[in-house]
C-alpha cells in the first residue's frame, strides 16, 4: 500500500495502491472500450433510484468477456490495466488466432503468462474448467450459476470461494462469507482469486476524493425523539387525558412518570 505524509488534512491516514507496481498499460485497447453516460443514479423518469450517484470523472467502459466462449485455444497475457467500474484489475489477452479480449485479471498472473480454457486445462491460476473437474480445496472466482451463462460470482478485488465437496452432479462452494452454495457441476469458473487484494486496505482520506470517483454524500435524518414521550407512551397519554378513564387507568399506567407528557408540559397525576 501506498501511504501519504500528512502535509494537509486530506492526506492525513490517505492510503491507495501502487499501480506502478502492478500495471502495465494506461490506455486501454480502443476496439474493446465504449462511451459510458453518467445517470446519477435516475431511471428513465429522471427519479431517483439509487442514492448517492452522481458527478464524477469522465470513464469509459471496458467490454470484460465474462463468458470465455472460446475454448481450447491458448491465450497469452498482454497487459495488467485498471478499470474504473470494477475493483479488480483486467487483463488483455491476446489468443492463438490472433483475437483480443478483456478478462478480470488473477491474482499472481503477469503479463506473459498463458491461459487457457478448457475442460484438460492445467490446476494453475488464470485456467477455467467445468467444476466437475475441479479438485476439491481449489480456490475459485468467475463462478458461473448457469453453464454458459457467464460468471456471476466472486468477482470483486482479492475474492475467491472454493470448492468443498462434489455431490449428485453438484458442487459445493463455500463463498467468501462462508456461506455453502450448491452450483450444478456443468458450470464453469477460473483457477485461482481476483487480482488487487489490497483494495480492502484503501482509505480515500476525503470526501473530495470520493466525489471523484462518482460517489454522492451518504446522509439521513435524525429519527430520534429528543426529549419526548415515544409513540406507545403519547398513545396512553392520550387515552389517560380522557375524563372517562382518568379513574379506571389511574392504576394501570402509573409506570409513566406523571410529569411527563408529549406536549412537554407538567401534568398532574389523576387522583385514585
Amino acid at each position: 500500500m501506498k501511504t501519504y505524509r500528512p502535509r494537509t488534512p486530506g492526506t492525513r491516514g490517505k492510503t491507495g495502491i501502487e499501480y506502478r507496481k502492478v500495471l502495465t498499460s494506461a490506455r486501454p485497447q480502443k476496439s474493446l472500450t465504449k462511451g459510458a453516460a453518467k445517470r446519477g443514479g435516475r431511471n428513465n423518469r429522471g427519479r431517483i433510484t439509487t442514492r448517492h450517484q452522481g458527478g464524477g470523472a469522465k470513464q469509459k467502459y471496458r467490454l470484460v468477456d465474462f463468458t470465455y466462449t472460446k475454448k481450447d485455444i491458448p491465450a497469452r497475457v498482454e497487459t495488467i490495466e485498471y478499470d474504473p467500474h470494477r475493483s479488480g484489475f483486467i487483463a488483455l489477452i491476446l489468443y492463438a488466432d490472433g483475437e483480443r479480449r478483456y478478462i478480470l485479471a488473477p491474482g499472481g498472473v503477469s503479463v506473459g503468462d498463458t491461459i487457457l480454457v478448457s475442460e484438460k486445462a492445467p490446476i494453475k491460476p488464470g485456467n477455467r474448467l467445468p467444476l466437475i473437474k475441479i479438485p476439491v480445496g481449489t480456490s475459485v472466482y468467475n463462478i458461473e450459476i448457469k453453464p454458459g451463462a457467464g460468471a456471476r460470482i466472486a468477482r470483486s478485488a482479492g475474492i475467491s470461494a472454493e470448492v468443498i465437496a462434489h455431490d449428485q452432479g453438484y458442487a459445493l462452494i463455500k463463498m467468501p462469507s462462508s456461506e455453502i452454495r450448491k452450483v450444478i457441476a456443468t458450470a464453469w469458473a477460473s483457477i485461482g482469486g481476483v487480482s488487487n487484494e489490497e483494495y480492502r486496505l484503501i482509505n480515500l482520506g476525503k470526501a473530495g476524493r470520493a466525489r471523484h470517483m462518482g460517489r454522492r454524500p451518504v446522509v439521513r435524518g435524525n429519527a430520534v425523539l429528543h426529549g419526548r414521550l415515544s409513540a406507545f407512551e403519547c398513545a396512553i397519554d392520550f387515552f389517560r387525558q380522557k375524563e372517562w378513564l382518568k379513574v379506571h387507568t389511574a392504576r394501570l399506567f402509573d409506570f409513566i412518570p406523571p410529569e411527563k407528557s408529549c406536549s412537554g408540559d407538567v401534568r398532574v397525576s389523576p387522583e385514585h
